[in-house]
């Protein structure tokens, strides 16, 4: 019986856990499995190596949130609120830390290496932000010169856009290249077919539990009674039909083909220990986007292509946060959803390594950059394989883990 720390964290567990996992008891995040050929769907938590089938531990010990565990989806759990979240979160640490509930919980654990991922939440709405500076100054300076980076209002409030949630697929969905209306530069009419320019956005995603009414909005402060957790999004992106498109309005076809989300989602209460400033706001927001807390989260992403990392970027120098994301996408008297997606935008950092998105790794296509096998790229081909992975700290020097959203580009 190994009784270290599960994770690097305090709790002991009677499970056999690898002392640098990323799964520990510290963090415990919610999948949606089926096993073999089975059509069953269950909602599960990783822990080290397996998943804990949490729907058949639940109902095997007539936990009273089990019936929430039955859809084959989270949102029931997520609808339940805040207290019911830590009453699942604080039984299910119990489970496998008291050794009275081995012989019990055994049968319940099954590899990841058997399980087949699901998508987590049935989504309601998704919302896309633009909250990076630096990607934003990036693409101003790509799109329209050195001396053009920010628009004017970029400060003022967090920019997004609402997406399409029926084609938000779980990791390992294959991607079809996208077809649409585009027109190069220098060419004098439109033409139709498929994408040329295929892209990624590395994003961070948050999963929205608890309903607000129409007509009041959400406060700042009120984010935790409303966000249940974390996850990894690849919001894939068709540069050629965007660009052509939003002129003037904003994505249409050019993003609503597929949104890739992460096998996992982490609880908020799981990234206490990830939790920095942001980054200075200079002006200062208006009354409704002011947080006292700090909402930063310190993640640190990598991005693969075909396996090689092109890109490390780190979420903490986000400059809008998801409290600000959630207040504003709410100000107007919007109302939030059970399963409302809303998305970071891309994470890029200062560095060039640490770009989220190929259009700024080869700068507008005119810049080649090294996939490491002596390929390079300057947008997706056919055949490649993207995966973008994240962890964050957790108690005791240990790390937290999101898993990843991974995805293959197929042709038409």
């Amino acid at each position: 019986m190994d009784r270290r720390p599960a994770g690097g964290g305090r709790a002991v567990t009677w499970l056999d856990l690898p002392a640098d996992t990323e799964f520990g008891l510290a963090n415990l995040p919610y999948g949606v499995f089926s096993r073999g050929g089975a059509p069953e769907r269950r909602v599960g938590v990783a822990v080290g190596e397996h998943v804990l089938d949490l729907s058949a531990a639940a109902e095997e010990a007539a936990a009273p949130f089990a019936p929430l565990l039955t859809s084959g989806v989270l949102n029931p759990l997520l609808a339940a609120g805040p207290a019911t979240w830590h009453d699942v979160r604080e039984q299910t640490r119990e489970w496998l830390t008291e050794s009275r509930y081995a012989d019990q919980l055994r049968p319940h654990l099954v590899p990841r290496t058997e399980i087949t991922h699901h998508l987590p939440i049935e989504v309601a709405d998704y919302v896309d932000f633009y909250s990076s500076e630096q990607h934003a100054i990036n693409a101003g300076q790509i799109f329209r010169g050195a001396d053009d980076e920010l628009m004017p209002n970029w400060k003022h409030l967090p920019i997004g856009y609402h997406g399409r949630a029926g084609t938000v697929v779980v990791s390992g969905t294959p991607v079809v290249r996208p077809s649409g209306q585009r027109k190069p530069r220098g060419a004098d009419e439109p033409s139709f077919g498929v994408s040329k320019l295929l892209d990624i956005e590395a994003e961070v995603g948050f999963v929205v539990g608890t309903p607000s009414t129409l007509g009041k909005p959400v406060p700042v402060e009120d984010f935790a009674k409303h966000v249940f957790g974390v996850c990894l999004v690849n919001d894939w992106s068709a540069r050629d039909i965007q660009g052509w498109e939003s002129q003037p309005l904003g994505p249409f076809l050019g993003k609503s083909f597929a949104t890739s989300v992460g096998q996992w989602i982490v609880p908020l209460a799981a990234l206490e220990h990830a939790r920095v400033p942001q980054p200075p706001q200079d002006p200062e927001p208006f009354a409704y986007l002011r947080t006292a807390e700090p909402w930063g989260l310190d993640l640190a992403l990598e991005i693969r292509i075909n396996g090689h990392l092109v890109s490390s970027p780190p979420f903490a120098t986000q400059y809008w946060t998801a409290p600000q994301q959630l207040a504003h996408l709410t100000v107007n008297g919007a109302s939030l959803r059970t399963g409302d997606l809303f998305a970071s935008g891309t994470v890029t950092g200062p560095a060039k390594d640490q770009r989220g998105s190929l259009l700024e790794l080869s700068w507008g296509g005119r810049e080649p950059f090294a996939l490491g096998d002596g390929a390079t790229r300057t947008f997706l081909e056919d055949g490649d394989e993207v995966s973008i992975s994240a962890t964050a700290p957790g108690p005791a020097g240990s790390r937290i883990g999101f898993g990843e959203v991974a995805g293959r580009v197929v042709p038409r």
